[in-house]
């Protein structure tokens, strides 16, 4: 993804593979405790699912003896339920085994991709700990296929799972992610994709900021992006997203929201990004390289709201020293709003209640 890596080799997500070495990679994991055990569980649980069933047909031929008015004869009828019922557990059999040969070779060609690379693939993730704001979302957390980088700078792609609410009201918000890690804490800034909102122009991101955060930016860079900065820090939101920065923006992610908070930078999308499709991959490799070419320069920012070291050159000295990096801690984090969009759907919601309530009451 930088310089110094390998050129980029896509031929592992699809070249043909031998069954062999993708069994004997999915022991290695399953020895080295790398390998997600709830899917071992599942198909545990389902083959004694599928057994159980299996054993019950003695009973179910048995019950059809006994319908058939006593008579030792099995009707056609029964004869074809019987069938019907063992292609179906067969049909299931086969969709689970295929399943899960799937994953396996999805596990065995991302990680040979990221060697041939010079990455790593690492599986899956419980709740990593970032900063971004789906990281702290919901429940039940989980980063899958996980495929990191380390030179020159930290990056790593990942698909993101999290749910919200409960029981029937349960919901799972899916997210495909890159993180990179930057040189030094910047003020927190999301820069809001225009060009995957929603309805009404609506934000895809499960977080609203206070449009007092909002900052306009010259030329059509609004027409593609949301600036949102913490306040007082106007000025040091153009201090880094300079006319060529906001360029390499517009041109490599313009359908990627950004979030940029203490030392990291995150892409996100609503779609998986760890994927067997090398044009995704072709695409995050570009994006990326043309990014780190530019964030490269923020290294040398620093927030003139904390106070200098202290030195013991004397008196005047410190006036000349620099702020130590980090960011105040009114520019660490933007305040949150409230959705225009919600509120108008919950006072939808209520009205519909409450015409409700009264026509009942009226036709009484």
């Amino acid at each position: 993804m930088a310089s110094g890596t390998p050129p980029f080799d896509p031929g592992p997500l699809t070249e043909p593979v031998d069954r062999a070495d993708v069994r004997a990679f999915t022991a290695d994991l399953r020895r080295r405790g790398a390998l997600r055990t709830r899917w071992v569980s599942g198909l545990v649980l389902t083959l004694i699912g599928v057994g159980i069933v299996l054993f019950a047909f003695p009973s179910l031929l048995a019950l059809t003896f006994t319908l058939n008015s006593g008579r030792n004869t099995v009707n056609p009828v029964s004869i074809f339920f019987v069938l019907f019922l063992v292609a179906v557990i067969a049909l299931v059999v086969v969709l689970i085994v295929r399943a899960f040969r799937g994953k396996a070779e999805r596990r065995f060609r991302l990680d040979r991709f990221a060697r041939a690379n010079g990455l790593e693939w690492r599986g899956d993730v419980d709740d990593p700990h970032l900063p971004g704001m789906i990281f702290s979302e919901g429940h039940t957390r989980e980063a899958s296929d996980v495929v990191s980088g380390y030179r020159p700078r930290f990056v790593e792609v990942a698909n993101y799972r999290y749910k919200t609410g409960s029981g029937k009201s349960e919901t799972t918000h899916k997210w495909g992610y890159v993180a990179l890690r930057l040189d030094t804490p910047l003020p927190h800034i999301v820069l809001d994709a225009v060009g995957n909102n929603g309805l009404f122009g609506a934000s895809n991101l499960p977080i609203t900021f206070t449009r007092g955060q909002r900052l306009g930016l010259e030329g059509d860079f609004d027409t593609h992006f949301a600036l949102y900065c913490p306040e007082g820090y106007e000025r040091d939101a153009l201090y880094l997203f300079t006319p060529d920065v906001m360029a390499r923006f517009v041109d490599n992610a313009a359908a990627l929201d950004v979030e940029i908070v203490d030392d990291w930078l995150f892409l996100y999308a609503r779609r998986d990004l760890s994927t067997l499709d090398p044009r995704t991959w072709e695409w995050l490799f570009t994006t990326v390289a043309a990014i780190e070419e530019k964030v490269a320069q923020w290294a040398r920012w620093r927030d003139e709201r904390l106070p200098a070291a202290p030195s013991s050159v004397g008196a005047a000295a410190p006036l000349l020293t620099p702020p130590p990096a980090g960011v105040a801690p009114q520019g660490r984090r933007l305040k949150r709003g409230v959705s225009w969009v919600a509120v108008a759907f919950g006072f939808v919601i209520v009205a519909y209640w409450i015409v409700s309530i009264v026509s009942d009451v009226v036709s009484r």
